[in-house]
């Protein structure tokens, strides 16, 4: 049985002590940290740290050889949690860096599918939703449109519409201003920021993106690939002054990004 109070209490996500492996080789261990309701977390690190895979983790698609993963307080990363796991996908959203719309479906079919699978709604006032959702990506009107008919920042954004089709609580977020311009990439940064503070999303952002990070992060946490795990947390201006070395040159590798 799934609490609806649940979604009332402090943690939305709770990781304690995971542990993620291909095969032999570890790539993260002992993992342990919690997201707060309403809060956006970044996860960062460089190149092949770890951040991708505790992703996919983190959205059970890939399963934790140790520890535990609880959204809103049901564990789905059990032997016994595939009814769980279930119940938390028609709860959360995902952004994929990729977008990954379906090129052969118009944005307004890319965004009713997930609504038509995972939910009840009348097929009558299915299109109002999807024009909906597109509006609050501000895509209004790209209803009918392809894919391969938008810009790169206009499919991530089309993405985002798809990823909070069914209102999800939590958020998880990869790399989304991957592959964009300074402007664009402040603009989903913006958009981020309003759908969290009007809608109460809580969010986790996998980035390697200074100014986003700075931007819209209320906690940051730094994984390294060596270290196999957490380094840093906190406020993203306090870690940028880390005496650590590994996260002070994370911060500062590319200082003239903050100027954008």
């Amino acid at each position: 049985m799934f609490s609806q109070d649940n979604f009332k209490s402090g943690h939305a996500l709770r990781v304690e002590n995971v542990s993620i492996s291909y095969g032999e080789r570890t790539v993260l261990k002992d993992i342990n940290f919690s997201v707060e309701h309403g809060q956006i977390v970044t996860i960062l690190g460089g190149s092949g740290s770890g951040k991708s895979t505790l992703l996919k983790g983190l959205i059970g698609l890939l399963k934790p050889e140790k520890g535990r993963i609880e959204l809103y307080g049901q564990d789905i990363s059990g032997t016994d949690a595939e009814q769980r796991l279930e119940w938390a996908r028609k709860r959360i959203g995902v952004l994929f860096q990729s977008g990954a719309l379906i090129g052969s479906l118009t944005l307004g079919e890319n965004i009713a599918l997930p609504i038509q699978e995972f939910s009840n709604v009348p097929e009558e006032i299915l299109p109002d939703i999807v024009r909906l959702k597109l509006e609050m990506v501000r895509l209004g009107g790209y209803e009918n449109y392809y894919p391969a008919e938008l810009s790169g920042g206009m499919k991530k954004r089309a993405g985002l519409a798809r990823a909070i089709a069914l209102d999800p609580q939590i958020l998880f977020c990869d790399e989304p201003t991957a592959g964009l311009d300074p402007v664009i990439s402040a603009e989903m940064d913006d958009l981020l920021l309003e759908l969290n503070h009007l809608l109460g999303i809580t969010m986790v952002v996998i980035t390697h993106d200074l100014p986003s990070v700075m931007t819209i992060s209320d906690w940051s946490i730094m994984i390294d690939g060596e270290a196999k795990g957490i380094i840093a947390t906190g406020p993203p201006a306090e870690m940028e002054n880390s005496s650590d070395q590994r996260v002070y040159d994370f911060f500062h590798r590319m200082i003239t990004q903050k100027l954008r």
